[in-house]
């Protein structure tokens, strides 16, 4: 139980984290953050289901339905998850040789048998590998209860799995942990890394010779870039990823080419904290370790600042780490992806629809989908192309440590028996390989097909007086005026989803609304935005999928800051945040041919990002801007609205990077709606 309980208190420790950068961000402009939890009234009628009521789908470790898990598999499958019939123990800080003869060090944790001997097995192998201190191994007795949640989100061993039947080895990322070396944000070393690991873990004793890798965030997006770099034959056969990217620049570190500086923040300083912490804080039982880990932890230490400090220079100069590029480039699973259905590796991914990698996650499962149908990879999957279940999404309504949290450990497990224990479970069978939470119903749609299949492309307009409609807009112009800020309002659900879920999960925990999820804000009041409001819907509509705010603008600056905003808005005027996007404007530049059309409207405009595609505001002249709003998936009740907010800021969730707040300041800007300029949303909607 030992290392069940350091699970829990790792756990504990990353939303401590967070919640603290969070609290010290809200003070700013709310005060303390239990203030505002008491002020805050109970939803309205209307309110979309994910913000209405208490789930079990919120707050750390949350469930997963039966109805996901039923649906994974094919139906009338009859796989059960089997009992714990194995001990656990573990050998730690194993040295295995890395590119370069770098020393890695890992731990194996091995099933064992009532005598506390190794159990012969032969056992497949489940791998890991993490930034974060990869902690000490402890032991279990066969049959002993483990903490629910599948890996921690720092990674670390799951007694679960080892207790029925696998050997887990745990990887420490070079220049982490207890590894050697220097530590780079995804430094594409780190695969070769765990190339040479993965063939060690596969030969170890009491092993079969067949690996599956598992884990979060930054263990997910290893995972991806580790499959799609070792050839169709080797002995990695399933992986299991938690809330990975799609594209580290788009994901990551930028939002529509502006600095994504609130995650920045957390992540930096989650991953340099973590990482100069655990390992000592594992080792202090073990003086001899320790000393050595104390010069080793100071190497770190010192190489990690270093690093840190070239990125955020190289960003904030304008430098090639400012754009979509090779350096992030190589770092992307995007590029990948083809490789990992070539190498026949089957991947389940957990996604949440208020996670940082919103925007990824569907784009990694319609990427793999298309592969396997021989279809262009980075296209829209056809409403009729055939799926597999080799390759599923569930995206649940999830802030960033909730998705790592999630329960998976039944999931994992009939996915790893599936492909490495070769058991019949209908797994790869399933015709809904796609799991999506509707935000307004309160459960999940058990699909296939990214964009969804039946929603159909529609244009609303923006109208006089605030209005959204498909009418068109009028022959004379008519405008709406907002001014760029360098700081807006604090409060919003940005501040939330990109601090990982440090507002909301404290007060899910304490069994309160969360502050900053309505905005009631009269947009009039506010000279940094402005808001258009569809009429109420006469029944039930579901909008889905990507978006597009098609911005007609003119400006007195040489570049502009946009960001749109998707709410739905009840009969009381209380408006709920759904999703939103943002896009620097002298990177507006649309690639055609990346770029989702349907039925000759753009729902997902593709930017390259790119120092050649930038170009400046031509100052005065209209200017179209088409911003990517990033997926989601509500059905919006009868009598309430949908509304698009268009703001110039959106503190501290997203800055300007200093070349670029340069030319914003003092811009002036004018929104145009005529036939000549129209200025339009571009939503997939059906049922209404």
């Amino acid at each position: 139980m030992q290392w069940v309980n350091r699970r829990r208190q790792a756990g504990v420790s990353i939303l401590r984290f967070a919640a603290a950068v969070t609290a010290t961000l809200s003070a700013l402009a709310l005060g303390p953050v239990g203030s505002a939890l008491a002020t805050v009234p109970p939803p309205p009628p209307g309110a979309p289901a994910v913000e209405s009521a208490p789930s079990s789908l919120t707050g750390l470790t949350p469930q997963l339905p039966a109805s996901v898990l039923a649906a994974s598999a094919a139906p009338h499958s009859t796989w059960k998850p089997e009992p714990a019939i194995y001990g656990t123990a573990s050998r730690n800080d194993i040295p295995v040789l890395g590119a370069g003869g770098t020393i890695i060090r890992v731990n194996e944790i091995y099933p064992t048998l009532a005598d506390g001997q190794p159990a012969p097995g032969p056992f497949p192998v489940l791998m890991t590998m993490t930034p974060y201190g990869k902690g000490q191994g402890g032991s279990s007795a066969p049959g002993s209860a483990t903490a629910p949640g599948g890996s921690s989100p720092t990674g670390g061993a799951d007694n679960y799995l080892v207790q029925r039947g696998y050997i887990e080895v745990v990887e420490d990322v070079r220049g982490t942990g207890d590894s050697g070396g220097s530590f780079g944000l995804f430094d594409p070393i780190q695969t070769q890394d765990a190339i040479r690991v993965l063939h060690w873990a596969a030969k170890l004793p009491h092993a079969d010779g067949q690996v599956g890798t598992y884990g979060p965030s930054y263990l997910g997006i290893d995972q991806l870039l580790l499959a799609g770099a070792v050839g169709p034959h080797s002995p990695l056969k399933a992986i299991f990823p938690m809330v990975p990217a799609n594209d580290i620049y788009r994901d990551t570190s930028f939002m529509g080419g502006l600095l994504d500086a609130e995650f920045s923040l957390a992540y930096l300083g989650l991953t340099t904290t973590l990482n100069q912490t655990n390992p000592i804080v594992d080792s202090l039982s073990d003086t001899g370790l320790l000393a050595q880990l104390l010069t080793l932890e100071t190497e770190h230490s010192t190489s990690v600042l270093a690093y840190d400090a070239s990125l955020t220079a190289g960003i904030l100069g304008g430098g090639s780490q400012a754009y979509d590029e090779s350096y992030w480039k190589v770092r992307s699973p995007e590029t990948t992806l083809a490789n990992v259905v070539h190498n026949q590796i089957p991947a389940y991914i957990i996604g949440g629809e208020f996670d940082i990698f919103q925007h990824g996650e569907p784009l990694d499962y319609a990427a793999l989908q298309n592969v396997w149908a021989h279809r262009p990879m980075n296209a829209p999957m056809a409403p009729n192309q055939p799926t597999t279940g080799r390759y599923q999404l569930i995206v649940g309504p999830w802030e960033h440590l909730n998705a790592s949290s999630v329960d998976v450990d039944p999931l994992e497990l009939e996915w790893f028996d599936t492909w490495l224990k070769h058991e019949h479970t209908g797994m790869a069978a399933t015709r809904t390989p796609l799991h999506y939470y509707d935000l307004g119903t309160g459960a999940f749609d058990e699909t296939a097909h990214f964009p969804f299949t039946g929603a159909t492309p529609t244009r609303l307009y923006l109208g006089a007086g605030n209005t959204l409609s498909s009418a068109p807009p009028p022959a004379v112009a008519t405008t709406d005026t907002l001014a760029w800020s360098p700081a807006g309002s604090i409060c919003g659900r940005s501040i939330d989803q990109w601090s990982m879920g440090a507002v909301s999960i404290p007060a899910a925990e304490a069994g309160v609304l969360a502050p900053c999820v309505t905005n009631d804000a009269p947009s009039t009041l506010l000279p940094t935005q402005v808001s258009y409001t569809t009429a109420p819907f006469s029944r039930a509509t579901t909008l889905s999928g990507p978006a597009d705010a098609t911005i007609d603008l003119s400006a007195t600056s040489t570049d502009t800051e946009l960001v749109a905003e998707l709410e739905e808005v009840t009969p009381d005027g209380s408006a709920f945040p759904i999703t939103e996007g943002a896009l620097d404007g002298r990177l507006r530049a649309v690639d055609a041919a990346r770029s989702w059309v349907s039925h000759g409207i753009t729902l997902l405009p593709y930017h390259p990002y790119t120092r050649a595609s930038s170009a400046p505001v031509v100052p005065g002249q209209v200017t179209q801007y088409q911003v990517e709003i990033f997926p989601t998936l509500i059905t919006i009740a009868p009598g309430d609205r949908l509304r698009l907010t268009i703001s110039s800021v959106d503190t501290p969730h997203l800055l300007p990077i200093p070349q670029d707040l340069s030319q914003m300041v003092g811009g002036i800007y004018t929104i145009h709606r005529s036939a000549a300029d129209p200025s339009f949303l571009s939503v997939d909607l059906s049922g209404g």
